[in-house]
């Protein structure tokens, strides 16, 4: 990889959760088809899963334009090293129109708690109109289960989200998982993950 322009911002979590991240897609992306990421951030994410499955196609997406600089900074970078990526699109979770027509795949990682709960609701109306039957919603993120935090960090961060924003916070899985039904979206698991998180996977089913 070429070194990237100033453009390209780095988030140092993505280093840090990529791998095992990666262990559990293994476990659920199809080998060829698009894979639709929302919310993005640096596109290190993209970039670097592009690069361990040459199969799919990869489309980042972003709502802060730095972040879409950055991604497509990334993409240059990476060169003849992940030419599936395609250029990144302007989509906010809570959008009602997206720029697509259909994904075999959907991933988000650390997004839901850090925006309004309508764009949680967004992204499942999202998955369950873009994804074909069979298709996956990846999310990864801290959450609240059975309405309890799953770690005394956990309820720190919550509360240090909730004092920079009041309509962000650590999300209920329950409450993910209701909104999951409503658009055909089946909830299949969840992975604990390093730092008290979870990968939960959900699956277009009807």
């Amino acid at each position: 990889m070429n070194t990237p322009s100033e453009k390209a911002r780095h988030f140092p979590a993505t280093a840090r959760n990529r791998d095992v991240i990666a262990g559990v897609l293994r476990d659920y992306l199809p080998d060829t088809g698009t894979v639709l990421e929302i919310g993005s951030g640096s596109g290190e994410h993209s970039v670097y899963f592009a690069g361990l499955f040459p199969g799919l196609i990869w489309q980042p997406s972003d709502p802060d334009p730095l972040n879409l600089d950055s991604i497509q900074a990334w993409i240059e970078a990476a060169a003849g090293e992940a030419g599936n990526v395609r250029p990144p699109l302007s989509i906010n979770a809570s959008d009602v129109i997206v720029p697509l027509e259909a994904a075999d795949a959907i991933m988000c990682v650390n997004v839901v708690h850090i925006s309004p709960w309508d764009a949680t609701e967004g992204l499942m109306r999202i998955a369950g109109r873009l994804l074909a039957l069979g298709g996956i919603l990846y999310m990864y993120g801290p959450y609240k289960i059975n309405g309890a935090h799953t770690a005394p960090s956990n309820e720190t961060f919550d509360r240090s989200l909730r004092a920079q924003n009041d309509t962000w916070g650590v999300r209920d899985l329950e409450k993910i998982c209701v909104e999951a039904e409503k658009n055909g979206l089946t909830y299949v698991e969840k992975i604990a993950m390093p730092s008290n998180n979870y990968s939960v996977v959900f699956r277009k089913l009807s």
